[in-house]
């Protein structure tokens, strides 16, 4: 025993030196919903002089992507280094937790000697699980930290954010005549106010780096820190924000390394110059952990790119969208150097579902009411209509992504190429998106694990039988009903949900007789599916047969939802689930309305229940109500 603790102690007299050795600080300052609009970018409308300033001395990011278009997931995807659909947290507002072999970045400073802060926002979806940050409050700072100790600290503004965007009354700066509007959205004094306002923002927020990088010169560090300025997605204006489209994902990066780290910085890293890498959010835990010399634990999912470890640049980066606040979806998408390809797994929710949040901004409002009248062009009028299976868009001829290439011959072999690394990807990381989000929860529940863990075992998740009942079903020209009639029957409840979806996504108003109506094809299974196991697939059969079927086939699917739709008896998933369908029935749920009106409206039980997600269901139920009047 005596020489064994000499041995340990000998070890921790080597390790001690290891610790306290000289390393960088880091300082990550960053704002809330604004894209690449900025003066560093080549934006003349801008007024960024700070980070311009910034991106002068170092270097600029031309193709850096937050993976999610929306900030808890974006944040979930930076805290733990891992793509959220692998861990179950690309909800938004949702919580999960990680496997307890996992750690959240700063753990791992933490543990080599950091002083790590953050001020102020956590806001991910994902359970803390001991000590993350020494300090996170509007408080911390890294002016706390001992003597000499390295520091890794955060400070956040909120400025940019969605909110801001719509305040009224607002001093404007700059002039809303110099917008250049993008081709998607109309052409009005709303909606060149929004984004001459989100200019205005995006300058705050601007000088709200430069007060944090005039601290660091003022307190003599500007020669041994680190600096990185980004946004957490794309700007908060409608079909940026919360659609994983380039621009709701690219976000400015710029990044300065001092000459003493310069052996830190990466490869291509020159001062006052620019980055075509692609980089993204899934990239910045292990990034950081290498720069401060910390070798990236091999479950994250991302690729350094600066740092002792840096690795080769990956030919993709990945985004995705969940549930957006109370209306559930499936996209992912993947870009390389020029393309963009997107895949929608439910095409029939249209792009601009309801949400109440987002339609307080003016621009959501304005553009909606001329896409009602008929007064929206094409490009303005894809957004509150039913979405294709594939999206392709060149980024360099088509910034704005309104030319969908996806059927073109000639971009045959791109789309073939994005689409087969996305599918490569998905089966990579265990996409938990091909399972409805309740029942997500309900299996790592009953594995007592994590979803992770979960998504891990195929007894659990049939990854690819499961993917595969999706991919027939969100694929309109996919014409054999019959593995679509198997997969009603299916023991997966996963691969009948998807069964039931195929019969939604290939509705349309018309004769309850006609072959092309899907209660026509698949009527003897809706029927039966009324009654399955699944909360989640009787939710859909409901809606199937509440939409298209006869008089007395709504009758019955609306009395199956009801039974559904209550939060207090059934759980906030599966009352989102069945409310969303009702609200889809439109005048046919009118029968209910006051059985819908004594709904309860607020619950934050459950697994994997989040604070701000107990008022989603109300939103359904007050926008049903206010449609049956």
């Amino acid at each position: 025993m005596p020489r064994l603790a000499s041995l340990a102690l000998l070890l921790c007299g080597l390790l001690v030196p290891l610790a306290a050795q000289d390393r960088p600080n880091i300082l990550w300052i960053t704002a809330e919903d604004h894209g690449p609009q900025m003066g560093a970018y080549g934006d003349a409308y801008a007024t960024t002089p700070n980070v311009d300033a910034l991106a002068a001395k170092g270097m600029l990011y031309r193709n850096a992507w937050s993976t999610a278009p929306v900030c808890a997931p974006a944040r979930t995807t930076i805290i733990s280094g891992m793509y959220p659909p692998s861990i179950g947290g690309q909800h938004m507002r949702s919580m999960t937790r990680l496997p307890s072999s996992m750690l959240m970045y700063p753990q791992y400073l933490r543990e080599a000697g950091y002083y790590v802060t953050n001020n102020s926002k956590t806001d991910y979806n994902l359970e803390e699980q001991g000590q993350v940050w020494d300090e996170s409050s509007p408080k911390a700072h890294w002016k706390n930290r001992k003597k000499d100790q390295p520091f890794f600290a955060i400070f956040n503004t909120t400025i940019s954010h969605e909110s801001k965007l719509r305040t009224r009354p607002h001093q404007q700066v700059h002039d809303p005549a110099g917008v250049r509007v993008p081709a998607y959205h109309p052409d009005t004094p709303e909606v060149r106010q929004d984004w001459a306002q989100y200019y205005d923002r995006v300058t705050e927020a601007d000088a709200y780096a430069g007060e944090h990088m005039r601290e660091i010169e003022e307190a003599g560090l500007a020669d041994n820190t680190i600096i990185f300025y980004y946004a957490d997605h794309g700007s908060g204006m409608p079909r940026s924000k919360r659609w994983p489209y380039n621009s709701g994902l690219q976000v400015p990066m710029v990044v300065y390394f001092p000459e003493k780290w310069k052996d830190l910085a990466p490869p291509e890293y020159r001062p006052g110059s620019e980055s075509y890498r692609l980089v993204g959010f899934v990239d910045l835990a292990s990034t950081l952990l290498s720069m401060a010399g910390i070798e990236p634990p091999k479950h994250m999912q991302g690729h350094a790119f600066a740092g002792k470890y840096v690795t080769p640049e990956p030919r993709f980066m990945f985004g995705f969208r969940g549930r957006m606040d109370e209306r559930y979806d499936f996209v992912r998408s993947v870009r390389d150097q020029r393309y963009i390809y997107i895949r929608n797994f439910k095409p029939h929710r249209i792009y601009g579902q309801y949400i109440d949040y987002m339609f307080q901004t003016p621009t959501t409002k304005v553009w909606f009411n001329l896409y009602s009248s008929g007064r929206a062009n094409g490009a303005q009028s894809a957004f509150w209509q039913e979405k294709p299976t594939e999206e392709l868009y060149d980024l360099f001829a088509d910034p704005d992504e309104v030319n969908n290439l996806a059927g073109s011959p000639a971009h045959k072999a791109v789309r073939d190429r994005l689409n087969g690394a996305l599918r490569d990807w998905q089966a990579r990381i265990r996409d938990l998106g091909f399972l409805p989000e309740g029942e997500m929860h309900e299996r790592a529940q009953a594995a007592r694990s994590t979803p992770y863990d979960m998504g891990h075992d195929d007894y659990r998740y049939d990854f690819e039988r499961i993917r595969r009942m999706a991919e027939i079903a969100s694929d309109r020209s996919f014409e054999d009903d019959a593995p679509i009639r198997r997969g009603f029957h299916d023991r997966d409840s996963a691969v009948r949900y998807w069964a039931a979806t195929a019969a939604l996504i290939r509705g349309k108003k018309q004769d309850i007789d006609s072959p092309r109506n899907p209660v026509f094809r698949f009527r003897r299974e809706l029927h039966e599916a009324l009654h399955d196991d699944s909360p989640y697939v009787r939710a859909v059969a409901g809606e199937v047969l509440g939409r298209f079927g006869d008089d007395q086939e709504a009758s019955m699917a609306l009395e199956t939802l009801m039974q559904l739709a209550s939060v207090e008896k059934n759980g906030l998933y599966v009352s989102l689930e069945a409310l969303n369908a009702i609200d889809y029935m439109d005048q046919r749920a009118a029968p209910a309305k006051d059985r819908i009106a004594a709904l309860p409206k607020v619950s934050t039980s459950g697994p994997g229940v989040k604070g701000r997600m107990g008022g989603y269901v109300g939103n359904v139920i007050d926008k049903i109500l206010a449609d049956l009047k």
